[in-house]
């Protein structure tokens, strides 16, 4: 982590994105969800879908009208057990917010729950759904498809998003086990981040249509879109000699999941890109499954039993050279417990963002790094 970076205080870097989210038309209870959402990644030291992506991914959609900033969600279907909602190409952020709601109090009711959104947009940090959950002392998963990008093994065409496959368990320590994860070896917001920050990627995480490596971030940006180059599924790619295979397998499940439970748009149909080459909307589907202990074996026998096997798996022998074993989720709790007093560091590409989105607006903040 660049340790020379500047820090801007939690409050101050919040109270700023929800004035800017609202600048750009979004109602204020709805740009308090984007703000939490866009600060958890950063609280986790998930740094790729944290501020970010404020401008690139929210603020520039907003003006190039590829998102539209008022969230019209439609409860389309609905059961005792299940929601099917249309986000009408809103904020996905708020569209999953308010489906995650009921469908705790669903799953408090009939023990379970699952729901799934259809034209709806980049909803953040996958991990912040299903914690939503734990927190409750249940099980979260959710998934998302994206814009095409990741090849199917033995393949070198972009056809599946990062399509991260999530989940969070409650424990009884202080937080919970949760898998955040794409199901490429890296998903597009890293490689944007290593973009702004000047790095190369790491060889063999991306492929180009010739079947070679290309490590140029700006350069994989570009060829991502125009469809010459490709993220490798998890194991690696194009062959199958690390087991690719399995990565290709989960992004297909939560390209289906998150396409077919509520009947929505998938694969090339997600690019944001019109044949004409101008902006269209995304049209992207998540899906979300809440399921309470207590209709089990109970919310606390769930959480000791959870949490005993994270502790004998961080006691289990090391390797040589490794003096720590981590479970899921505790190395975001870690970063929250370095930067909770400290505040959100910010690159110099990002406090480029923030002060253009400042100054456009005319909004009187004033930042450390000034």
């Amino acid at each position: 982590m660049d340790e020379n970076r500047p820090y801007v205080p939690w409050q101050l870097m919040n109270d700023f994105l929800v004035d800017a989210f609202v600048g750009y038309g979004v109602p204020h209870d709805d740009a308090v969800i984007c703000a939490d959402v866009l600060l958890e990644s950063d609280r986790r030291g998930i740094e790729s879908h944290g501020c970010n992506r404020f401008k690139p991914i929210y603020i520039d959609r907003i003006e190039n009208g590829t998102l539209l900033p008022v969230t019209n969600l439609e409860i389309v279907r609905e059961t005792p057990t299940t929601i099917v909602a249309d986000a009408h190409d809103g904020m996905g952020m708020v569209a999953a917010y308010r489906v995650m709601e009921r469908l705790i109090e669903k799953a408090r009711t009939y023990g379970m729950a699952g729901g799934a959104i259809r034209n709806s947009t980049h909803y953040g940090i996958a991990g912040y759904w299903a914690t939503m959950a734990s927190k409750q002392g249940m099980i979260g998963i959710t998934g998302t498809n994206a814009r095409p990008s990741i090849a199917p093994t033995y393949g070198v065409e972009n056809m599946m998003g990062t399509n991260p496959l999530t989940f969070a368990l409650p424990t009884d320590e202080e937080f919970p086990f949760c898998v955040d994860c794409a199901t490429s070896i890296v998903q597009r917001g890293k490689i944007e981040y290593y973009a702004r920050e000047g790095k190369p990627t790491p060889a063999g995480m991306v492929v180009a249509n010739d079947g070679s490596q290309l490590t140029d971030s700006e350069e994989i940006l570009r060829r991502l879109v125009d469809g010459t180059a490709a993220l490798a599924p998890l194991g690696g790619g194009p062959g199958d000699e690390m087991a690719g295979y399995k990565g290709y397998g989960y992004a297909a499940v939560v390209e289906i999941l998150s396409s077919a439970l509520a009947g929505g748009k998938f694969m090339k149909a997600l690019t944001g890109v019109a044949p004409d080459g101008s902006p269209q909307m995304y049209h992207l589907g998540h899906f979300f499954f809440v399921v309470d202990p207590d209709a089990f074996c109970g919310r606390d026998t769930f959480a000791k039993i959870a949490g005993d096997i994270c502790r004998e798996l961080r006691a289990s022998r090391k390797a040589p050279g490794y003096d720590r074993i981590l479970t899921a989720g505790e190395r975001e709790w870690l970063a929250w417990q370095e930067r909770k007093d400290k505040g959100v560091p910010v690159g110099k590409a990002v406090q480029a963002e923030i002060l253009a989105v400042r100054d456009r607006l005319g909004l009187p903040y004033e930042f450390p790094f000034e």
